[in-house]
Parts: C-alpha cells; structure tokens; sequence
C-alpha cells in the first residue's frame, strides 16, 4: 500500500467541477487527490497571424502556478519578467493535446485559448490541466452551437493524461508529489478517448528501464486514462 492508502493499480480521486467561473466560455476546477487546477476556456474572432485568411482555427494553452500553491511561496513568472522553460513546455503539451482533437477548420478563425492555473500542487499538474482543459474546451464548444455560432462541435473526440512510474521498483500509476520526487522513472501519457497516444513522455530520473517496465506504466496509464475520461464525459453530461 501506498503512503495514501492506495493500491500502485489506483489513481487518486479525481471530481470536476464545471461552470467555476461565470465569465469564461468553459471552466472546470480539476480535483486529482490534492492537487487543484482551475482551467478556463475563452474563445476569440481572431487567429495568430500565420493562419490569417486560411479559414482554419487555433487551440492554445497557458499554465501558471500560483504563489502558494506548494509548500513554499513561488514568486509570480510575472513579477520576474519571464515565463519559466517549465511552464512553456507544459503549456505547449497542453496545446498539443487539446489540438489533437479539435477539427480546426470547423472551428473556424477563432481562438480558444485554454488557461490552467494551479491552485494547489501535488504533482501531476500537467496531467490535470490537460484533463481540466478538455472539459473546459468542451463546454466552450457547446456553447459556439448553443449560439449558432457553429452548426455543431469542433471536437473530435476528448482526450486525457495521467502519470505512471517507477518507485522503489515497482510500477504505480498517478504518482503525487512524495512518489514523483523519488521515482527512479516517471512517465506522462496523454490519450485520446479512442485509446490513441498524443503524447508520451518517459524519462529515467534515477535508474534505467527496460521493455517489461515500460509495458507495466502504460498498461497502467490506460486503466487510468479510461477512468478520466468517462469522469470527463460526465462532468460534461451534467452541465
């Protein structure tokens, strides 16, 4: 058993509020055991300048952490006058992974810019944005149909991401911040709801792994990933 009770087959309880914020086209509030992530959907007329005039759209992505958000105050990457390598290529996964499945020619030359802000950090912030932003995008979505805007979704299919790992030589799935600080692999798997990758991110943080380990996250991660993304379709279903 885990320090948190639970079983290396088991992720953490995961509960998706929507309708957060009132102001934004989609919002969501992700729960992943004790990490929190607000994500905000809100979509714009407008597309970067390389698409101008191509009748195609964009889906993109920030990511911030708030000060307190860990155990210690992070200062704010505005005050400092930059954004942190870190967040670029989390906000970058996670535009990838919203892209992944939106027909971006049905969207149009519009915009939906997803922003996920980490209210609380217990490791797999990336992973829970990604998952938070698709409910997100989903409700903003609708409501382009809701409006006639669209005559129906951009959204292919829903798409989701967790982590597995390594630890102390055996493989566990979702790890929180205590087991990803001494996994000797951590991996980041993000998947579509017809079971295919977008994107996986496998690394040896203390020790190597071989063809069977590597099998065991995955085969993991999918069990995961099917819990996540019918908690998606649900939350979704109940707006």
């Amino acid at each position: 058993m885990r320090q948190d009770g639970r079983r290396n087959d088991q992720g953490r309880p995961v509960h998706i509020e929507t309708g957060y914020l009132m102001t934004a086209e989609g919002s969501a509030l992700i729960h992943a055991g004790h990490t929190r992530v607000l994500c905000t959907a809100s979509v714009e007329d407008t597309v970067p300048a390389f698409l101008r005039g191509s009748g195609q759209g964009w889906v993109t992505a920030e990511y911030g952490m708030l000060p307190r958000s860990t155990q210690t105050r992070t200062p704010r990457e505005a005050a400092r006058g930059r954004v942190s390598g870190r967040s670029q290529e989390i906000q970058r996964l996670i535009g990838r992974s919203l892209r992944a499945v939106v027909d971006l020619k049905a969207l149009g030359e519009r915009t939906i810019t997803l922003d996920c802000d980490v209210l609380q950090a217990d490791g797999g912030t990336r992973t829970a944005a990604i998952t938070g932003a698709c409910v997100a995008l989903a409700l903003a979505c609708r409501q382009l149909v809701t409006f006639g805007v669209l005559p129906k979704t951009p959204m292919r299919d829903y798409v989701a991401a967790t982590s597995a790992g390594i630890v102390g030589g055996e493989a566990m799935l979702d790890l929180c911040y205590e087991e990803d600080s001494r996994a000797d692999v951590d991996m980041n798997i993000v998947m579509t709801g017809g079971g295919k990758f977008v994107e996986v991110q496998a690394t040896g943080e203390h020790a190597v792994f071989d063809d069977a380990q590597l099998a065991s996250m995955v085969a993991l991660a999918r069990q995961g990933l099917s819990e996540l993304l019918a908690v998606q379709r649900a939350a979704v279903a109940l707006e």
